[in-house]
Parts: structure tokens; sequence; C-alpha cells
């Protein structure tokens, strides 16, 4: 009997953990499920975005599950990879022990685009846009994230 391979444990980190880390642990569970276990959180946790639940499930994929987390829920979690999704995440980015990579792959932010917006088709193509640049660097995981 052979031992299987352990799966990578990732979290996804951004301020609010409402929207792009959210896609992110989406996707990952969806797609590489069966390589990494896909996990989420924020600095400052608001509580799931409901556009980026609207445009997951237009995907195929939905996140209305998921919750919204608080980076400290996590502290006794040895992660392989911490993926910092925005900028102020990346910045303040608590430290984690032990041999976690940090990693950072800045996405835009559709709440923050869509305030401009004028019509909802408009604000939610922002989520959109942003939806589909998460998927593709998803679907180059686990390499993506050594590079």
């Amino acid at each position: 009997m052979t031992a299987m391979a352990r799966r990578l444990k990732v979290l996804f980190l951004c301020t609010g953990n409402s929207c792009r880390s959210q896609m992110a642990e989406g996707w990952t569970r969806h797609l590489k499920g069966g390589l990494i276990d896909a996990y989420s959180a924020g600095i400052e946790p608001h509580g799931l975005n409901p556009n980026a639940i609207k445009v997951m499930a237009e995907a195929g994929v939905d996140i209305s599950g998921q919750k919204s987390r608080n980076v400290g829920d996590f502290k006794d979690v040895a992660f392989d990879y911490v993926v910092t999704v925005c900028d102020n995440a990346h910045e303040s980015c608590p430290f984690f022990p032990g041999k976690t990579k940090v990693v950072h792959i800045g996405f835009d932010d559709p709440p923050r685009l869509a305030r401009t917006a004028k019509t909802e088709q408009e604000a939610l193509d922002h989520y959109r846009r942003v939806r589909d640049e998460i998927k593709i660097f998803i679907e180059k995981l686990p390499e993506a994230l050594n590079g």
C-alpha cells in the first residue's frame, strides 16, 4: 500500500475576506481540490460579498457556504503557502511560523472598481474580470507558487 501524497495547505489572504480571497478559495476547491486544501481569511473580515457569490455562481462555483474569517482563526494551522491577493494584506501580513512561504499575487478590488460603475451590469463586469483572472492563476497551481 503506497502513501498518498500530502495535499498542500494554502491560505488566501486579503483585507476583508469578502471577495478576492473567497473567489480564490472557491476556485481552488473547485479546480484543485484533490491537490490543495484551500482556506481564506482577512486581516479585518467584512462578510461575504453578494456580488462575488453571484459571479462565482455564474461560473458554476458555489461559494455561498464559505465564511468570512479572521487570519487569527488559523494561527495553529501549518500552511505550506499564504497567498496575499491584495496589497494591503501583503503589507499587513502577519508572521507565519515554520516553513510557510508567503507569495503575493495582487488582483484588482472589484468592490472599489464597482463604486464608479453606472449600471449593475458594469459593476458585475469588474467582478467577472477579476474572477476570471483569479481562475487563470488557480489553474497554474501549485507550480505558480514556486515562481
